[in-house]
């Protein structure tokens, strides 16, 4: 099945991102819980400090199916974030994310 990549950058003050944050992680550990392949994580910078936006990796059957999940991520619904998706096509190696 194809992988998805979803990128974002937070546009929200930390304090007002902060509980979409916390329904966004609890999203994603229900689509795992119900076998969904995705990983969710931030981005930081070479100090290690966040920052940087959020990076989600989505097992879909196709762009449309993983655009629709993707629209439920409660960052997205609170309009915290800009964000991309597009489909990621693996040239080397594996990554194994369940």
């Amino acid at each position: 099945m194809p992988w998805f990549v979803k990128t974002e950058t937070i546009q929200a003050a930390p304090a007002a991102a902060r509980p979409h944050l916390a329904a966004h992680r609890a999203w994603v550990a229900e689509l795992r819980a119900r076998g969904i392949r995705i990983s969710s994580g931030y981005l930081v910078d070479g100090e290690g400090r966040p920052g940087g936006g959020g990076l989600l990796l989505l097992e879909a059957t196709d762009h449309a199916s993983a655009e629709a999940l993707i629209r439920q991520d409660p960052m997205l619904r609170s309009g915290c974030v800009t964000w991309s998706l597009h489909g990621w096509i693996s040239a080397v190696g594996d990554l194994d994310l369940v």
